[in-house]
């Protein structure tokens, strides 16, 4: 799924539980991995994830259903994007647009992710 189509879903929800539901939604939706994509566990996230590229082409994986959405936004934003493009984008600024209720453990992962993927 593109990264408008999910920000626009998420815009149309205004209940937090829902929103967080649709969130898990979009992990479950989220691509399979590659057997030769390059795989990074993050580092900072409260549960086991991973971000993983082939060329510009994002993908993930995680052991928690609400990280694996995360995941699944976080890659499909800088999807198809170049390491350069990715360094100039506010990636932080454009996941809490979505206003996405989290904890502070999930968002410390937010964090790790977004820096890992800046510093490609």
């Amino acid at each position: 799924m593109q990264y408008a189509e999910m920000k626009n879903i998420l815009s149309l929800i205004s209940n937090p539980v829902d929103k967080l539901e649709m969130v898990m939604d979009f992990g479950k939706r989220m691509p399979e991995v590659p057997k030769d994509a390059i795989c990074n566990e993050i580092d900072g996230c409260a549960s086991y994830a991973e971000i993983c590229y082939k060329g510009t082409n994002f993908y993930g994986r995680a052991d928690s259903v609400l990280v694996r959405g995360i995941v699944a936004i976080i890659t499909a934003m800088v999807d198809g994007k170049t390491p350069e493009e990715i360094k100039n984008m506010d990636l932080l600024g454009e996941f809490s647009s979505l206003n996405i209720n989290l904890g502070t453990g999930r968002l410390g992962g937010v964090n790790s992710m977004i820096s890992f993927l800046q510093n490609l």
